[in-house]
């Protein structure tokens, strides 16, 4: 995701934002497992995609976190779903967006060839994402089966962000999403070349990333090991072109220097 907007901004010569599920289900995820109450509840979300932090979680003013952080230590004492996530927040201080199996992944707490005890003690399913990928590929074909066969179709509205964008556009009507966008100084102590991940405003005047600020700085190391690498292979790309086009003047400039030559050895000859 990060990759991939990052090239499309700076280089694909369209606008673009990048649109991911877990800003949107994060904190509903979160307050569902811990028997919270979402009505009225205002959030802030920050950082790289499926590396984003619940910044602030407030209710009539009031801080969420230690009761959240009350419930999910109860929580931690047996086992469940969302272990590596809860890990991190007890340890971090933060709620990270995208799922326990994904940041098991991420952070190099968890899978340690040395320690294999781990992967049981958090709970972690190693193959839940080929597993998620079979029953997907099943949900496709008799999703497909049943748009073909089905005279009626009709059309419900989901939660995902693309028509709302397009609604928001069009009418003028605000509305907030979790962006993708080039950082260009949003969150202060990541890379400004980074594709980071924040609240925008979308109307008429099209998508507006909010500025953050600086992350906690324990949030911004465990960011950035993954910020840094984002901008990466955008450059390496960028200096392989470069490369190429050198070489191709170089070999160019050659061949009209040994044209000229025989043509001058030749005119010689004559």
């Amino acid at each position: 995701m990060a990759v991939l907007t990052n090239v499309l901004t700076t280089h694909g010569g369209i606008d673009t934002v990048g649109l991911c599920h877990s800003v949107q289900v994060c904190v509903s995820h979160l307050f569902e497992s811990l028997g919270i109450e979402t009505e009225g509840v205002k959030t802030r979300i920050a950082g790289i995609n499926h590396i984003a932090w619940l910044l602030e979680a407030t209710k009539d003013g009031v801080g969420l976190y230690p009761e959240i952080k009350r419930r999910a230590i109860e929580k931690q004492k047996t086992k469940h779903h969302d272990m590596v996530r809860f890990e991190l927040m007890l340890k971090f201080g933060y709620y990270v967006t995208e799922s326990s199996e994904h940041n098991a992944e991420y952070h190099p707490y968890f899978i340690k060839r040395n320690y294999p005890e781990l992967i049981d003690r958090f709970n972690i399913p190693l193959d839940e994402y080929p597993r998620r990928c079979v029953e997907q590929i099943k949900h496709w074909e008799q999703q497909r089966d049943s748009l073909l066969t089905n005279s009626r179709i009709e059309h419900t509205r989901s939660h995902e962000y693309a028509s709302h964008i397009m609604e928001a556009i069009e009418t003028n009507r605000p509305y907030k999403i979790g962006g993708n966008v080039m950082n260009n100084g949003l969150i202060t102590n990541l890379p400004r070349e980074a594709c980071v991940e924040v609240p925008c405003l979308v109307d008429r005047s099209g998508i507006s990333p909010t500025f953050i600020g600086d992350l906690p700085p324990r949030l911004a190391a465990l960011t950035g090991r993954t910020s840094i690498p984002n901008c990466s292979p955008l450059k390496r790309l960028l200096r392989a072109r470069k490369s190429i086009f050198t070489t191709l003047r170089c070999l160019i400039r050659t061949h009209r220097r040994s044209c000229r030559s025989t043509i001058s050895s030749r005119s010689a000859t004559i």
